[in-house]
């Protein structure tokens, strides 16, 4: 168990698709300090490979939202509410994904790997 892992585990626990959080908070979950890194926006950052508590967060299936460094407080927001905010439907495709299939048909004899155009190579002779 990592030492950020008291994190992922209370946010898996979370009901709401939102969890608003001071830093103390997240200090107190953790049982230590946040490194001094915590008062730049960018450790906040949801980039994966940031710091280990960002892999924490992220495994969870949240994302982070409104981080005010001065403030010291931030929200955690469920990755597939933040999808669903933006329009996109989670989990399903497209209506249309497949509705042309069967439709195209290639004329017997066409060779796909062969170039449309014999004269494209001597372009570059």
């Amino acid at each position: 168990m990592g030492k950020y892992t008291p994190l992922r585990t209370f946010l898996k626990t979370q009901d709401g698709a939102r969890v608003a959080m001071t830093f103390r908070d997240v200090e107190t979950l953790l049982g230590f300090s946040l490194p001094a890194s915590k008062q730049y926006p960018a450790w906040w950052s949801n980039n994966p490979s940031n710091n280990p508590m960002t892999a924490e967060w992220l495994a969870a299936g949240f994302r982070t939202e409104q981080v005010d460094t001065e403030g010291e407080r931030l929200v955690f927001v469920r990755a597939n509410e933040l999808a669903a905010k933006a329009g996109f439907s989670v989990g399903r495709r497209h209506p249309l994904f497949g509705r042309t299939k069967g439709l195209g048909r290639l004329a017997e004899g066409v060779d796909l790997t062969k170039p449309a155009d014999p004269e494209w190579g001597k372009v570059y002779e």
